[in-house]
């Protein structure tokens, strides 16, 4: 692979060392777990949790005589994906064998693909604030999951367990066009988006079914790029922006004290916050690639692409500008919108013909929130979404107000029920009678003739009576009719 470096270096970016800036350049080999019920080459469960060795087949574990069969399901998900990342998809690909010894590898190699995978360049859109940054997108390819080796469970003794070992993986794998620690979590989230859109992988990363290799590598702006290291197995997009930090401060203290950055795996240990060696990688491993017989090329035709890219949904770039387009919310809402496909879809039945920038403020701000502060996921929300549009449908009609609203969101959210009768039934109607709202006034004007003095000589002073006007309301006085006629008869313009 040639690289190619397609970035402006960008002074938000650079990192500052004693001998002045430095620029970090990022590469990520991200493994997403195919969402499918079997193995990519056996019909053995990847159902997770399973009790150790419970999901192995014979061809699992490798025994004489068995033959991988391909599962047809793994090859649509890569396809799917592939078209998702908006990528070439190589209609003739090919198993290899990647030859290497490791206990938890029981064929002693992996069915992975090598020169010729099954999905080409394509490429990832960042919403980094006021720009988006194109992010290419080098390769797919299939390949096999090895087994886990665990340690702790005696003093002398490793296992091994191959419930993971032939479930399908797609190695996704980006060009180096990643310059900070925040583009590094914004791409992993938006990849984990885009895949759960699609159905092909459910991107838990705290099950392992998505995961990063990080390739970390600095220099002097715009100058040559450096020796990188390789930052294995990262199961976290937190634990992904510590590592880069981590180890981009760690190879710009060796080049400034006039060391060399060693070409390594390195490891990144959260409790520390700290990367450290794993193995060199001084010299290449010779993994002896080389066409797997058991395989036959993997072969397909326009016909089966156009199959599935007629069944794709829509995916979160196209959502994020229908919504913006749509509902007139910001840029930025749009992106917190889609970010999971059930919360656009929440959004949508919340906003249809109502206030789309109004049902965005009340889902980001209070739902999603409220959600937070109490570590509920959107689909553990007391507030569905028709009692959500009920809500922004009584502050739009101004029966309430926005204060009274917030009140009525508590009430449903701890005990349920239909916003419009609660309103009723607890007399939480706004006051919008101006008789009624002017009495108001006039007393308070009346009580208060310093008060009176000093507005008129400050005009600003004006909240003043209108939050004594509010709080004698109840908080049900309209707001506008409040303070017009509040200004009229304090003769403010």
């Amino acid at each position: 692979m040639t690289i190619i470096d397609t970035r402006t270096p960008n002074p938000k970016s650079f990192i500052q060392g004693a001998t002045g800036d430095w620029e970090v350049i990022i590469g990520m080999e991200v493994h997403a777990q195919v969402t499918s019920e079997s193995k990519l080459f056996s019909g053995s469960s990847t159902l997770f949790g399973n009790p150790p060795n419970a999901n192995v087949s014979f061809v699992d574990a490798a025994m004489p005589g068995m033959l991988p069969v391909i599962n047809e399901e793994c090859v649509r998900q890569a396809v799917r994906t592939g078209l998702g990342l908006k990528a070439q998809i190589n209609k003739r690909s090919i198993f290899d064998r990647k030859n290497y010894f490791y206990p938890d590898l029981p064929q002693g190699y992996q069915i992975s693909q090598y020169k010729d995978p099954i999905v080409g360049e394509g490429k990832v859109l960042l919403d980094m604030g006021d720009e988006t940054i194109e992010i290419g997108i080098e390769r797919l390819h299939l390949e096999q999951d090895a087994g886990k080796s665990i340690h702790d469970q005696h003093p002398s003794m490793s296992f091994v367990d191959l419930n993971r070992s032939g479930v399908a993986l797609m190695e996704i794998v980006s060009k180096p066009d990643l310059r900070s620690s925040d583009e590094a979590k914004a791409y992993l989230s938006k990849l984990r988006t885009i895949l759960r859109y699609l159905g092909t992988c459910d991107g838990n990363m705290e099950q392992g079914s998505m995961r990063a290799d990080i390739n970390v590598s600095v220099r002097k702006p715009g100058g040559a790029f450096g020796t990188r290291c390789e930052i294995k197995n990262v199961n976290s997009m937190r634990f992904a922006g510590q590592a880069i930090e981590f180890e981009a401060r760690r190879q710009i203290d060796i080049l400034e004290s006039g060391g060399t950055i060693d070409q390594e795996t390195r490891l990144y240990d959260p409790k520390t916050g700290e990367t450290r060696s794993m193995r060199s990688k001084e010299e290449a491993h010779d993994y002896r690639y080389f066409p797997d017989p058991d395989l036959l090329p993997l072969e397909f035709d326009d016909a089966f692409i156009a199959m599935l890219a007629e069944g794709l949904p829509e995916l979160p770039d196209e959502k994020k500008a229908r919504f913006v387009r749509d509902y007139g919310v910001t840029p930025y809402d749009a992106m917190v919108l889609t970010l999971e496909k059930e919360s656009g879809d929440y959004f949508e039945a919340v906003a249809k013909g109502r206030d789309g920038k109004l049902a965005a403020n009340w889902m980001i701000n209070e739902l999603f929130g409220r959600l937070n502060k109490e570590g509920k996921s959107l689909a553990e929300s007391p507030v569905d979404a028709g009692q959500l549009g009920a809500i922004v449908d009584l502050i739009g009609s101004g029966a309430i107000s926005g204060k009274i609203g917030k009140d009525l969101f508590e009430i449903v959210w701890t005990e349920g029920g239909d916003p419009a009768r609660i309103v009723d039934e607890r007399g939480m109607k706004q006051v919008t009678d101006t008789g009624a709202i002017e009495k108001i006034i006039d007393e308070i004007i009346a009580a208060n003739p310093d008060q009176v003095e000093k507005v008129k000589a400050k005009p600003t002073m004006i909240g003043w009576f209108v939050g004594q006007a509010m709080k004698v309301s109840g908080g049900k006085a309209n707001p506008q009719a409040l303070n017009a006629l509040m200004k009229q008869k304090l003769g403010i313009e």
